[in-house]
Order: C-alpha cells, then structure tokens, then sequence
C-alpha cells in the first residue's frame, strides 16, 4: 500500500508506541494526515507541545488531527474513522496485575475494543488495520495474555467478513526495552541503593526496541493483505542479566513469580510453525526478518497459497524465550541495557 498521501489514526497514539510511530512517520514523509485518538486530554496537550517544538504550529496544525475517544465507543470509533485510510490499533491495558486484579476493565478495553476497532474500520471502508499483540497472547496463562489472544483471533477473523475491502492484520512482539511502565524503565529509576527486586533467576524475556516495533508495524500496513501475524525475529535474555548489565553494582534479590506470570514466553504457539513462512524486509534497504503466521482456516487458503509463491514455510519448530538461538551475547545484553 501507498502511504504518502493517506490518512492515519492511531489509538492510543499518546503511548510509548504511539510517539515512537508518529517519529517514524515524519522521518519518512509518510501519511499527509495523522489523527491521535486516545482518552487522556493532558496527555494529548503534551504530546501536540512536543510536536510543535518540531515541527512548528502552522505544520502540526496542517498534518495533525487530536480526537479524545475510547476504543470501548464504536459510535466515537465510526465518527472518527470516516475519511481514514490506515488504522493502527495501539490501546490496550497492558499491566499483567492490573489486568488480573481488574478483568472487566481488561475485557472491555481488550477484547470488546479491539472489536469496536476492526468493526468500525469495515463499516467506514478503511483500507488496512494493524492491531498490536504480544508474546502473552501465546498460549496465555494469565487474564491480560487471554485478552490479547482473543483480540488478536477477532482481528485476524474478521477478514472473513470484510469482503476484501479492510485488510487486518496484527504485529505481535515482545518487551519494547524503556517503554511506559516496563521493568527495564522500573530498573532505571529506582534509587540506589534500594535492591533490583527478581521474581525468579531464571526467568527470560523477549526484548524489542520500540523503534523496531514501529518499523514492523510500517512493514505491515505496507506489506500485508489481511490475515496475518506479523512475529519479528527478536532476542531475549535473563532478567537477571539485563538488570546486572543496567547497574553490575545493584543488589538483587528474589521475590517470586507474581500471579499469572509465565517463567518464559513463546512467540509462536506449539502449532504455527506448521503455518509460518520466512519473510525479509527489504523496506528501506534495510533487512529484517519477520515469521508471518497465516490462519489454518480454509477462507485463508488463497493468502497461504500466496507467500508459499514467494516465501518458505519456517524450519523454525520453537520460538520461546529460553531457546538457546534466541538468548542474546553479552555485548547484546550490554547494548540493550544502554539503549
């Protein structure tokens, strides 16, 4: 797809993802209009103050548009699509706790949200929507991960019934390293000479900076036809390791595993291989490596039938976080600590 003259909206542009999207786009010159639909109205006033010191008043004002929404309100979500070319579906609640401690919130944002968005987009004839996931929506134990995992089932589905005219897709990654709340970002700010808190040795983590998360996106909407999931080919490491290469000095100390917390996470369920081809990117002149998981369903055999014309089925059998092709070098660990 041809994005320089299209129109963007992202929900829950406001967020780590969302600012790290909008740099992308100005860096390339792509979209003409970019629409930031999200609920906290400081948070907008903040992040059109940090564009304006860029780009100046006369071209915030030409390029950018600032609704206050909820992904909850598909009548908001119809109004504010009308006109709109791409979709990038950002918001969800993310905390595993939060969500485990709050399930109704996480439905409604999660699940019956994302739903609002793929709906709203088929009945305003957007062209292409990309939906964010996450490694917890593997094979989930906990009630943020099953909130992802149905999310990313609806939006791929919903394909079936959007006559061709809405490709959906989903980008589904790991950690992003600093982002919003993360551990890393926890790690950072605690004050010496409090102890980095561990739950487990042990425990491993898939690692992604966020400008990377925004690349695979940009890949996506250009890219896909509707039905995919987009994996990228990620690192991990051990807590441990990352919290030791952020402070050598910093005391650890074991906590345990909180509710719902895997002891190391899957990027692809024990079945996708079977359905996942090899892609490169060549968007750029850079290459990237991305798996791209097509649905079993026979409505999806013409898009199977396609990447198989230009792309290998995986020899990947596993993607999990303790993959020994997955954990990162130390000077790996080092770098993603600085960044």
């Amino acid at each position: 797809m041809k994005t320089d003259d299209a129109t963007l909206l992202i929900t829950g542009g406001t967020g780590t993802f969302g600012k790290a999207f909008i740099k992308l786009c100005l860096s390339g010159r792509t979209f003409n209009k970019i629409i930031i639909l999200s609920r906290d109205e400081f948070k907008q006033h903040q992040l059109r103050v940090d564009l304006v010191s860029q780009l100046g008043e006369l071209e915030v004002d030409r390029r950018f548009r600032f609704f206050l929404g909820d992904v909850r309100d598909v009548s908001r979500l119809r109004r504010a699509f009308a006109g709109v070319d791409v979709v990038v579906h950002a918001a969800a609640l993310k905390h595993v706790p939060f969500c485990e401690y709050n399930p109704s919130e996480a439905l409604l944002t999660n699940v019956t949200g994302t739903k609002n968005v793929c709906d709203a987009a088929i009945d305003c004839d957007v062209q292409r929507v990309v939906c964010l996931s996450t490694d917890k929506a593997v094979e989930p134990i906990n009630f943020y991960g099953s909130t992802k995992m149905l999310a990313e089932r609806y939006a791929v589905h919903s394909n079936v019934y959007a006559a061709g005219k809405t490709a959906v897709s989903c980008v589904r990654y790991g950690n992003i390293v600093g982002s919003r709340g993360s551990v890393v970002e926890s790690f950072r700010t605690l004050p010496a000479p409090i102890p980095f808190q561990i739950t487990h040795p042990e425990m491993t983590r898939f690692w992604m900076h966020i400008h990377d998360a925004a690349k695979a996106v940009m890949w996506t909407i250009k890219e896909c036809h509707g039905g995919e999931v987009v994996v990228p080919l990620i690192r991990s490491c051990r807590v441990t390791d990352l919290a030791r290469a952020i402070d050598p000095t910093r005391q650890q100390v074991t906590v345990g595993i909180r509710p719902g917390e895997k002891f190391h996470e899957q990027l692809f369920n024990r079945r996708e291989h079977e359905h996942a081809f090899d892609v490169i990117s060549q968007w750029q002149h850079d290459k990237t490596m991305y798996y791209v998981v097509v649905p079993e369903s026979v409505e999806f055999d013409p898009l199977r039938r396609s990447y198989s014309t230009h792309c290998s089925l995986t020899f990947r059998r596993s993607y999990c976080s303790n993959d020994a092709s997955a954990l990162m070098s130390a000077a790996e660990i080092s770098e993603t600590a600085a960044t």
